[in-house]
């Protein structure tokens, strides 16, 4: 993928929120793959603080945004249960969308946005930026071509629970934020553990998908212990291996995100940062015919500014993204599938 880019895509960005201030405002300033035109948020607190601050225009509708001849291509920061109306305003309007994980809240208007996807032929890609992590890319190559058939996998995310404030606060940069609007939210993740299982769960399926395929089946149990929640399961693969996943929120530790694949030939491991520190992954392939492990080095490494030139690049050239609307549709398959299969005691939901 090339490092620049002539003409740049002009973005409007939905949602001025938290994401947006910690991860794509900034990428958008340091991609020289994009500009930014404008934002719009339904808190004019935020949409015109947001604007003020990144030297861009201020929009009173999501209409007003998509009207704007100057954007091409929109991300959507917006929360969880607007993705898919967004996405389908945006492309009505004939407009391109990069949109934050999970696509939808139900498989129902995640296939509406593929079905719309496919009739406009415009670009969607979901924001599950782990995909732009040079290590995972590396990492999921050589699953892919190096090691064979997986035997076995092994899937975490687990969230840090009293150690997470601090660490944002490092990290993070100066928010604005609208006590209306958070408190408007926290109604809306009052079932917590709904909400926690499809927005952690979006990444950990998406992973699990781009290293080893679309499971035929899963199984999981689910386990509170005062407000802290757990998910262990596991998917049979086509591959006639086998996979395990684990979602842990809060997590009483170091943020703690990974994976080990053994396949026929050689293993591979991969140790994922806290996502704001903006580190590749590390990463390790096993060739057990040399007896050799390799351990690369990256360079350009913030993946939500990756995903930016991905997006970039496929509005320009046409060239197929990834994870797209259908990626996006089979993690909240995934999704759904692990919430039934908790709710009839573990038992195992095909897939496919």
């Amino acid at each position: 993928m090339p490092n620049s880019f002539p003409e740049p895509v002009r973005l409007g960005v939905v949602g001025a929120g938290r994401i947006a201030q910690v991860a794509h405002l900034p990428a958008i300033m340091h991609a020289s793959s994009v500009d930014l035109i404008g934002v719009y948020d339904p808190s004019a607190f935020l949409r015109d603080g947001v604007a003020r601050l990144y030297e861009s225009t201020s929009f009173p509708s999501l209409n007003a945004l998509l009207a704007d001849p100057r954007i091409e291509g929109v991300v959507i920061a917006a929360p969880d249960r607007v993705h898919a109306s967004a996405t389908l305003e945006c492309l009505r309007a004939g407009k391109h969308v990069l949109v934050e994980k999970p696509i939808a809240t139900s498989v129902a208007d995640a296939g509406t946005v593929v079905n719309a996807m496919r009739d406009t032929g415009l670009v969607v890609q979901v924001g599950a930026m782990k995909r732009h992590d040079p290590g995972v890319r590396f990492a999921a190559r050589a699953t892919r071509e190096r090691i064979g058939r997986i035997i076995s996998a092994t899937f975490w995310y687990r969230v840090m629970g009293s150690l997470r404030p601090s660490t944002e606060a490092t990290y993070f940069p100066r928010m604005l934020v609208d006590p209306a609007v958070r408190s408007t939210e926290n109604a809306h993740r009052a079932n917590r553990e709904t909400y926690l299982l499809a927005t952690h769960g979006a990444h950990i399926f998406d992973t699990l998908r781009n290293f080893c395929g679309t499971p035929s089946s899963v199984m999981a149990r689910h386990a509170q212990v005062n407000l802290d929640h757990v998910w262990h399961g596991m998917a049979t693969l086509d591959q006639s291996g086998l996979a395990h996943f684990e979602i842990v929120v809060d997590a009483h530790a170091e943020w703690s995100e990974g994976l080990n694949i053994f396949g026929e030939h050689g293993s591979v491991t991969v140790r994922t940062p806290f996502p704001v520190t903006l580190q590749a992954s590390y990463v390790e392939v096993f060739d057990e015919a040399t007896g050799i492990a390799e351990r690369p080095v990256f360079g350009d490494t913030n993946p939500y500014k990756l995903q930016l030139d991905a997006f970039a690049h496929s509005v320009r050239t046409g060239a197929p993204t990834a994870p797209d609307a259908v990626d996006g549709l089979e993690a909240v398959r995934l999704i759904e599938a692990t919430k039934l299969s908790t709710d009839a005691g573990g038992s195992w939901i095909k897939m496919q």
